[in-house]
């Protein structure tokens, strides 16, 4: 199974807080329609597939190809191929149809599953509107549409790999953040120094990883890049997340980081109508706490 920011093998979390906030029981509502495993499997088939129908179909027009790949992979087309998308794929799928190890992922392939995921679910919200019996037949949700931007926000440890590109909405802290890195390198290539150097400068203050890193510079993917990284099934990877907080976090007294990143979910969702300075800070220091706790 991959192993994203949260458990995706989860299917109907609850909340202690929900009995006294109606809009985040509406929310947890919304996330218990969710089939987390069948949403990233039919994403990943739907992608793999049409990338070995497009490859065939155009084989020997590399232009008509290209646009395709960066038209269906606008992210990870930067440095795949046809030829590594599709092994990349590959090794995702088998990873996630593996039910006796977590498969951890790097920022190269973070980049296809979200290139994946926010085709499908868009494919998959029009079926909805115009074919709800058909959308059901995928088995992701409840024949409601999906919240795209939510889940990225729960299940992604970051958006490293999107730095520098338009993330499309402006109310995740992944946009903060991204936002704060790519100010950060701006300044210091103005004070002189190479973009490399500005990135490795800034790494550990951010946490990135090194295949962040290679990404955001353009490398290709090596050999060593195309691994996926496993650990037993057994091995409980989001005890932290569930662990009762004591106070520290402030509205987490007596909850955990799962509890209140739901909480913080629920905000975001509704964010036009709250101080939005207010829930993005809050939501990013969940967020940093979150991915030291999460697989990568």
């Amino acid at each position: 199974m991959l192993a994203f920011a949260k458990d995706i093998t989860k299917h109907q979390p609850a909340t202690s807080k929900e009995s006294e906030n109606d809009e985040l029981k509406q929310y947890m509502n919304y996330q218990r329609k969710l089939n987390h495993e069948r949403l990233v499997y039919h994403a990943l088939d739907y992608a793999k597939n049409h990338l070995q129908l497009n490859a065939k179909k155009l084989a020997g027009d590399e232009k008509k190809l290209h646009d395709y790949l960066k038209s269906a992979f606008p992210n990870s087309c930067r440095f795949a191929d046809a030829t590594t998308a599709m092994a990349m794929l590959r090794k995702l799928f088998n990873g996630h149809n593996s039910a006796n190890n977590w498969y951890r992922m790097n920022a190269y392939f973070y980049a296809v599953v979200y290139d994946s995921m926010k085709r499908f679910v868009k494919i998959h919200n029009q079926l909805v509107a115009e074919s709800p019996e058909k959308a059901k037949e995928y088995g992701a949700s409840a024949g409601i549409p999906i919240d795209f931007d939510d889940w990225t926000y729960l299940y992604f440890p970051d958006l490293d790999f999107h730095i520098g590109r338009d993330l499309g909405y402006t109310h995740y802290p992944f946009a903060k953040r991204n936002k704060a890195i790519e100010d950060e390198i701006a300044n210091k290539m103005q004070a002189g120094r190479s973009r490399e150097e500005a990135l490795k400068s800034i790494k550990d203050d951010y946490e990135m990883d090194d295949s962040s890193i290679k990404v955001l510079l353009g490398k290709p993917i090596a050999a060593e890049d195309m691994e996926l990284f496993f650990t037993s099934a057994e091995n409980p990877i989001y005890e932290a997340l569930t662990a009762v907080e004591d106070g520290k976090w402030g509205l987490m007294d007596g909850e955990s980081l799962l509890d209140h990143s739901y909480y913080m979910g629920s905000h975001l969702k509704v964010w036009e109508w709250r101080k939005r300075e207010e829930v993005e800070a809050d939501a990013a220091s969940v967020l940093a706490e979150l991915n030291k706790t999460s697989p990568k």
